[in-house]
């Protein structure tokens, strides 16, 4: 980003994935590009990894609950989709691309998804049998007939033993393709 653009605001979505660990470094590398980024992390990934981690990194404080309003009358969940300059989801589990498809808000990052009305950016993580069952594949075309762009996975050896297609893709190709978005974004 250059220094005399208007500072952006990426609303980081993480869910419960084995590879939430791996959102703390596309936080650290977003913010070094001077980015703003709120993270939004689904109860799940409190299990992989902490608030705290990611709200060092953000400098910023981390969404983990639909009701944590403590900033004014306004819902927080509608306040950062407002702010969102674009919306990514590292990692993406197949819960969560079903409740986007299917427009169930039962937790914040669902409900910003909902009320957001900037890109949308997902990066699957999963094991194999999980991403290619016809139900994820379903919701994946749902979603990219709305709009919503996905990156990855790719193919290799999965958190669970497993070899095939599920692997988050690199976070060096999530930062390039957030930054195009952003770069090409009015």
């Amino acid at each position: 980003m250059s220094a005399s653009s208007t500072v952006k605001t990426v609303v980081l979505g993480v869910t419960g994935s084995i590879a939430a660990y791996k959102s703390a470094d596309l936080v650290s590398r977003l913010v070094k590009h001077g980015l703003i980024v709120q993270v939004v992390m689904t109860h799940d990934a409190q299990e992989f990894i902490t608030p705290l981690t990611l709200q060092v990194l953000s400098h910023q404080s981390v969404v983990t609950d639909l009701y944590d309003e403590k900033q004014s009358w306004r819902p927080g969940h509608i306040a950062i989709a407002d702010e969102a300059s674009l919306l990514v989801v590292v990692p993406a589990t197949a819960n969560v691309i079903a409740k986007f498809a299917h427009g169930i808000a039962d937790d914040a990052l669902s409900a910003i998804y909902l009320a957001t009305r900037a890109p949308v950016l997902i990066a699957p993580a999963m094991n194999g049998k999980m991403w290619d069952h016809p139900a994820t594949q379903g919701n994946v075309e749902t979603l990219r007939n709305r709009g919503v762009e996905f990156i990855g996975p790719e193919a290799g050896v999965l958190a669970c033993g497993y070899e095939g297609i599920g692997r988050l893709c690199p976070v060096e190709e999530i930062e390039a393709r957030i930054l195009e978005i952003l770069l090409h974004r009015t």
